[in-house]
């Protein structure tokens, strides 16, 4: 098959091709797994945090690739859930132990034995990837296979941001960058809380332009204060100059959830600007985002198909991984990027 893969960790501003096509051997589903002949693949953030070094795989060469789309090829022993050419897709939560408490609870993206689809195992560049059974989901119909890939990360991740805040209805919601997640969670967060107003921060003219496009009531540069004091704000950024600016448009009691595996160093004095009075005091909270659980993904694709929400996508062929990557690197965004495979 082929897949293009990650064969060590480089700088992609010096570095615009990090990843290789080559011919693998076609893998084989083990017991309760399944064989996916994969047909769509989102590009994410994170893809660049894994090739930087922000959080590499543990071993090389890896295939990446966490927003899978495909159909069931081939069952493995005792696999049962699903059959011969269902759609399925493919989250970041590869497998978790199952049996700590947080697994319990449903909060598997807590568990300490966490595993994430490519990262900790091969991803969905590539034409086949196997999973357990029990880390697959049914797409629904209404959904084209680019048109579902976003929803398995940037949805699902934005949908637990949102849950994480506890809006209420009526009040007002920030989002602090606006690329995959942003676009998705305006999406939800108009249908879910239809009477809050929401703000949007974004250092491009173009992202503010295509919030406002979509219900944003307001869109103003990163360093910008918003005309009403927010109930709760949405961090979707690699940086942490946003989350200080974004801390003093918080209002009393207000929550601030950071949606990032993880944060670019390069800023990161920027913390040292922290106002406490002004961004903190009244209990103000900053909240983290930890990955995101089966449920996250089963919630939100039942949600997603009843809105419905659909993304605005641009696509590529998978030889041209590097080019979507390059361009998200550069912060060439609207809506999200996939890659086109077994069509």
């Amino acid at each position: 098959m082929k897949a293009m893969i990650l064969k060590e960790p480089t700088d992609l501003s010096s570095n615009k091709h990090p990843l290789e096509m080559v011919n693998m051997n076609k893998p084989e589903p083990k017991e309760e797994e399944i064989l996916i002949s994969i047909s769509a693949c989102g590009v994410c953030h994170t893809e660049l945090d894994e090739i930087e070094g922000r959080t590499p795989p543990p071993s090389f060469p890896r295939v990446l690739g966490h927003q899978v789309v495909g159909v069931v090829e081939e069952l493995g022993e005792s696999a049962n859930r699903f059959k011969q050419r269902d759609r399925v897709g493919v989250a970041w939560i590869f497998s978790s132990c199952g049996e700590c408490h947080f697994c319990r609870e449903g909060n598997d993206n807590l568990c300490e034995e966490f595993k994430a689809t490519g990262r900790d195992f091969n991803g969905g560049y590539a034409e086949y990837m196997t999973v357990s059974e029990n880390y697959a989901y049914l797409i629904p119909e209404v959904f084209s296979d680019s048109e579902a890939a976003p929803l398995l990360c940037a949805g699902a991740i934005g949908y637990r941001s949102l849950k994480l805040t506890g809006l209420k209805d009526g009040q007002n919601l920030g989002l602090t960058g606006f690329g995959a997640s942003g676009h998705l969670v305006i999406k939800m967060a108009k249908h879910m809380f239809p009477t809050s107003n929401i703000y949007v921060f974004a250092r491009s003219e173009k992202e503010r332009e295509f919030s406002k496009e979509l219900g944003a009531i307001w869109a103003g540069h990163t360093e910008d204060e918003a005309p009403q004091k927010l109930d709760a704000i949405i961090d979707t950024t690699p940086v942490w100059k946003p989350v200080v600016e974004a801390l003093k448009n918080l209002n009393t009691e207000g929550r601030l959830v950071i949606n990032a595996i993880r944060k670019e160093p390069v800023d990161k004095d920027y913390l040292l600007n922290l106002n406490y009075s002004r961004d903190l005091w009244m209990e103000k909270e900053i909240k983290s985002v930890a990955n995101v659980s089966r449920r996250d993904v089963m919630e939100f694709l039942e949600l997603a198909s009843q809105i419905p929400i659909k993304p605005e996508i641009e696509e590529y062929k998978l030889e041209d991984a590097n080019k979507a990557l390059t361009a998200l690197k550069e912060g060439k965004i609207r809506g999200a990027k996939v890659l086109v495979i077994n069509e």
